[in-house]
Formats: C-alpha cells, structure tokens, sequence
C-alpha cells in the first residue's frame, strides 16, 4: 500500500486533538536533550501515573472481572477487540490464558484490526473500519452469553467502537478500556484510565499500554480464581506446555501432597498431565477416574473437592 493511499481528506480525517492521549506533555518537552540515565528517569516518573490512573478505577475493573467471570461460568466467551498497541494487548492477554489457566482456545480471543499480520506488522486504515470487527464477531457467532471487551486508548477507535455497537444488538456484555475521557460510548461499563499525556507525544504503547495491561491481568486473573482455576495461589489448571510448566506442575503437586519429586512425576504421569486429577488421586486414594469423575462434580474446585474428600474420611 502507498502512503498516498491512506492519506484521508481533511473532511474525512477523525479528529483526535482534543484527546488526552494526544496532548502535549509539558515535563516531557526537552527529552531530547536529556542524557540516557535522565531519559530513564523520567520514563519511570511517568510510568508511576498508570499505576495511579489504575488504582483510581479499581471499582470499574472489580465490575468488569464480575462480568467476565459470569459469563465464563455459564460457558460464555471473552473477546478482546482493538486496534494496533490496544490489539496486540489483547492478543497477548488471549494468548496467555490456556497456558496458564488451562482454558481452550474457544473461551478468551482476541480480535484484532487487520487480523493476524497486523500482531507483527501496522496494517494502515485497519483501525477506520467500522465493519470488520461486526463481521468477525459475526463469523465467531457471538451471542448473549459472551462479553466484549472494547481496548482503545483514544476511546473512539471506529474497529473497536463498531464492536461494541454490535454486542448490544446481540445481547451479550459489553466493556470498554480507554485512556481518554469517552463520549457516548456504546458499552455497559467504561474504564477510563486518565494516564495524562505521553512521554512521546501520542504514543499511547507507552503509558497508556502499561495501564491497560494492568487492567487486563486483573480483569482475567480474578475471573480465573473466581472459576476455580487456582488453589490458594498455584496455578492448578496450568497446561503443561513446555518443560518449564512440567516442573512447575510437579512442584505444585509436591506442594499441596507433601511428596518427593518422584512420586509427584509419577502421580502426574498418571493423571495424564492434569494436576488437578494427581491431586485428588493422591489426597483421595483415588484412580484417575474417579479423580477426574470427582472434580467435575465440584465443578472443578479443587479446594472444594478435596474439602469434600476430607469430611467423607470424617475429618472436621
């Protein structure tokens, strides 16, 4: 594509000089003069305002992990849509959660403007859309039970915006992240995280990104450890994907049943890589399938489970 082809009209163009993302930040003005470690330290000062901006919100994002977490336990969906940095953020926050939460492909995605190149490369004009996220949802089948949840900086990405508009024709939950004040947004709850200007003027991959990253890993952990993918702090229905989560599935079996490296391996082995199952096994005197057969009955609470087991043996 050439540039000239993407250089709208002035009539055409979307105006976003009012926006906070957009502005000038007076403490940032001279960076270019600074020295390496002065550059550094200013970044930091600036990053300290996202951590605020999230604190600020915390009763919105309590609300938004509520909403996920609902739809999830009633075999709903998650989708992340965005444009550009707020895209590839929820590629990365879809990306992570069946490794570490042991869900399915199906259950948290991401989409994003451009589709699949534009993680790697800026797809120019993917973001002006404002029917390509509709037909993605569309394709997906996106229904009552799901949630979107809407990543804009600028708060009025037409990819992200059309989306939202879309959620509420079908029905489902609606979320929108955004790091400027919205105006008429279509969504059930908005996250407004007011980080202020950026260091480089209208790089919102700086501040506004950590900020909503922030965000993101609440919103899902909580949902995550609301479902029963937890127990206590350890992640149990991590999927063992690398050698690196093997020995991390091991260690959280030879935590919570106090045995040896050995018989962890050996019990997880067995269990056919489910934790949860090895568990279960070894705290019950169970085989894996009635193991297995237990934790679906308890909804997949391993606490719950095991508490269970514990009150059958007569324990308090």
């Amino acid at each position: 594509m050439h540039v000239s082809d993407i250089i709208f009209p002035v009539e055409k163009t979307r105006r976003t000089g009012h926006l906070l993302t957009e502005k000038v930040n007076p403490r940032t003005i001279s960076i270019d003069e600074l020295s390496c470690s002065e550059i550094i330290d200013l970044i930091s000062g600036e990053d300290r305002v996202a951590f605020e901006a999230v604190s600020r919100e915390k009763d919105s994002i309590s609300r938004a992990a509520e909403m996920v977490f609902r739809s999830l336990e009633g075999d709903g969906r998650v989708f992340f849509v965005g444009a550009g940095t707020s895209g590839r953020l929820g590629v990365m926050e879809a990306a992570e959660c069946p490794p570490t939460f042991g869900t399915d492909l199906e259950t948290v995605q991401a989409v994003m403007a451009g589709g699949r190149n534009a993680v790697w490369n800026s797809v120019e004009g993917a973001e002006d859309s404002a029917t390509a996220s509709v037909e993605a949802l569309r394709d997906k089948k996106l229904s009552g039970d799901d949630v979107v949840l809407g990543i804009a900086a600028s708060s009025g990405t037409p990819f992200v915006i059309s989306a939202l508009e879309y959620a509420k024709t079908v029905g489902c939950a609606s979320i929108l992240v955004c790091c400027s004040e919205p105006e008429n947004i279509p969504a059930d709850l908005v996250i407004t995280l007011l980080v202020g200007p950026e260091v480089i003027v209208g790089s919102t991959r700086l501040k506004a990104a950590t900020a909503t990253k922030m965000v993101l890993n609440m919103v899902t952990t909580t949902a995550m450890v609301l479902l029963g993918k937890t127990y206590g702090n350890l992640m149990v229905d991590l999927k063992p994907t690398s050698s690196k989560l093997v020995d991390r599935a091991r260690r959280i079996i030879m935590d919570i049943c106090g045995v040896g490296e050995e018989e962890a391996a050996l019990l997880f082995r067995e269990a056919d890589g489910n934790l949860k199952v090895a568990v279960v096994m070894k705290l019950g005197g169970l085989l894996p399938e009635e193991s297995a057969k237990l934790l679906r009955e308890n909804g997949g609470y391993l606490k719950k489970t095991l508490r269970g087991i514990s009150r059958s043996a007569g324990n308090p």
